[in-house]
């Protein structure tokens, strides 16, 4: 955990440097010290330093620092702002899944018959490159965001809650995906996920939500004890653990239970005070660093892969960007806004990492395939931090919408 926390925090200050997200940095440090770089020059020391028992535990820890770090972005996330741009919002979050979806299907049948292992169903295969050229990498945005101090803007709203949204629907597809790979009562599952997930929100935003801004009307002139603390992180936890059980990604619990949190500013400096340093210096940067780890570069070689690669690349750049730039101008909102917006939903990131291990792992993608991806991956999440310097989004920037009949080049 030493070699690991000193590479990142190299990595994250050479990336600040030359203009980067320290998001950036701290996966090329986990890829240094996985089997493209460290494992394939000195094995011996990269296998003794780091068994593969050590991944399960930093696994687990790093699990736990992202749920604490989704709680907080939607701790943070407002709801007067994400109700004016309600539209934009639920339009931009279709679109940004509906076209790079619909790339990846167009590209399906070719990369199958050259690239997918023997076996695989066209429909799990259409499913699986689909939702890889579709999700959004959740926390690496709001790392980004936070970074620049956009979270609580119109555009960093805006780009969460889209975020959320598409993640979720990216999860549902990856779990129909699952139950076509393996199990023939597919729809009576997905049913089941829809049911249970149906019940969670419910639950959530009218019982829990309500019982928490009623407790913080009695209680907000009191500082936010030791045991009110733990009682959050429990219930976070808890609300995590129940939208795995559902079959959707245990992040999007913690973020709900971030969203249901009472806005009482004293709480949540409390608690930003208290968790955000232990996330940020450790836990996060661990989990960041393991999956660079598991990422084997080496594998993407030839002309033909390197051609399908750039074409994939091309393809899902174009999908999300264009999606999510498109609604934000059919809302009233300039280039500029629309720009910015599409860059921050074209950063795929980590999510797309463990969306394309579990694609591997079940045999619906070839290691050259999953290589292609990766690539796709880590250029989409680095190209975030220049398109947003060329189009002006620095810290703190405020981009108000423009009225429905405003135009901007």
């Amino acid at each position: 955990m030493s070699v690991i926390m000193l590479t990142t925090l190299t990595g994250g200050w050479l990336a600040r440097k030359v203009g980067q997200s320290r998001v950036v940095g701290e996966i090329v440090g986990g890829i240094l010290l996985g089997p493209s770089v460290f494992g394939r020059f000195v094995p011996k020391v990269a296998n003794s330093l780091f068994p593969k028992s050590s991944f399960v535990v930093f696994e687990t820890l790093s699990t736990v620092g992202l749920i604490l770090f989704l709680f907080l972005i939607g701790m943070e996330l407002d709801h007067e702002l994400l109700y004016r741009q309600r539209k934009t919002a639920l339009l931009a979050s279709g679109m940004s899944v509906l076209l790079p979806f619909a790339m990846g299907t167009l590209l399906a049948h070719s990369l199958r018959i050259r690239f997918a292992p023997e076996g695989i169903g066209s429909v799990p295969f259409v499913l699986f490159l689909g939702i890889a050229m579709s999700i959004t990498a959740f926390p690496v945005l709001a790392r980004i965001l936070e970074e620049r101090g956009l979270q609580r803007t119109e555009l960093g709203t805006t780009a969460i809650f889209c975020a959320a949204v598409g993640d979720l629907f990216g999860w549902l597809l990856l779990s129909l995906s699952l139950a076509l790979m393996g199990a023939p009562d597919a729809p009576s599952s997905m049913s089941m996920r829809l049911a249970g997930l149906a019940v969670f929100l419910t639950v959530m935003l009218c019982v829990i939500r309500p019982l928490a801004a009623r407790l913080a009307r009695r209680s907000q002139s009191s500082e936010l004890s030791f045991e009110m603390l733990s009682i959050v992180v429990a219930l976070t936890l808890a609300s995590a653990a129940a939208t795995e059980l559902i079959g959707v990604h245990p992040l999007f619990g913690a973020f709900i239970a971030g969203v249901c949190f009472p806005r009482v500013e004293k709480w949540q400096k409390t608690i930003r005070g208290r968790l955000d340093m232990l996330v940020s210096v450790l836990l996060l940067p661990l989990f960041f660093a393991l999956t660079g780890m598991r990422t084997q570069l080496g594998l993407l070689i030839g002309k033909s892969a390197l051609l399908w690669a750039g074409i994939v690349l091309l393809a899902a750049v174009f999908g999300k960007m264009a999606g999510a730039a498109l609604a934000a101008r059919w809302t009233g909102h300039s280039w500029r806004f629309a720009g910015a917006l599409g860059a921050l939903l074209n950063t795929r990131g980590l999510v797309e990492l463990v969306v394309l291990n579990i694609a591997y792992n079940v045999g619906a993608f070839s290691p050259t395939l999953f290589s292609m991806m990766v690539v796709m991956a880590l250029l989409t999440t680095m190209s975030t931090a220049p398109i947003l310097n060329v189009l002006g989004i620095q810290n703190q920037s405020l981009i108000k919408p423009l009225p429905a009949d405003h135009s901007e080049m």
